[in-house]
């Protein structure tokens, strides 16, 4: 039912009615900006990229053939919009606290009864898992957080990211272990 409102939100807004694709934004802003979020490591690039592919995808709307989800169509708009924005601004891993503040991980609450190094525990167990996830390739990030955090289908993603089922499967399965053996490393030393 999605897709059906999506397109009829889509030819009321090439119709000339502009309140049609406010509807489509507000649907899609933050399950757009959380994806980039992970991406790009920081909120604030995120709402610039997601504000970008929202103006791009108005612009480019015409194009539009409804092959695939209006969703998947414009996340690969987000996606190009975010590498070009890396590149130009040659984005750094995130420090340790905006890491912590971009994951939307709050402190552990003391009525769980966690002692204090419990909670610091945790604190950097998060943050390793953050830090090492920053780390991967961008492909192998890309994919990892469509499927564990955005929950995904690997079908999904193909869609998405415009890339064949087994190669989904073969970065996520590259991402895993990556992300493990980092993990192992860091874990080590």
């Amino acid at each position: 039912m999605n897709e059906w409102l999506d397109e009829q939100l889509i030819a009321r807004t090439l119709d000339g009615d502009p309140a049609a694709f406010d509807q489509l934004v507000v649907r899609y802003q933050d399950r757009l900006v959380h994806s980039l979020e992970h991406a790009l490591g920081s909120r604030e690039d995120a709402l610039d990229v997601a504000q970008i592919a929202f103006v791009q995808a108005w612009r480019k709307l015409e194009s539009f053939r409804g092959a695939s989800a209006f969703y998947s169509w414009l996340y690969r708009i987000a996606r190009n919009a975010a590498v070009s924005r890396k590149r130009r601004n040659r984005i750094q891993a995130s420090s340790l606290d905006r890491l912590t503040e971009t994951s939307g991980i709050e402190p552990v609450d003391d009525a769980d009864g966690a002692s204090p190094d419990r909670r610091l525990a945790q604190n950097e167990d998060v943050a390793l898992v953050q830090s090492a996830l920053q780390q991967l390739p961008e492909d192998f990030r890309q994919t990892l957080v469509l499927k564990e955090i955005d929950g995904f289908s690997y079908e999904e993603i193909a869609a998405i990211l415009d890339i064949p089922l087994g190669t989904v499967r073969s970065r996520i399965s590259r991402a895993r272990q990556e992300l493990v053996d980092r993990l192992r490393r860091e874990t080590r030393d």
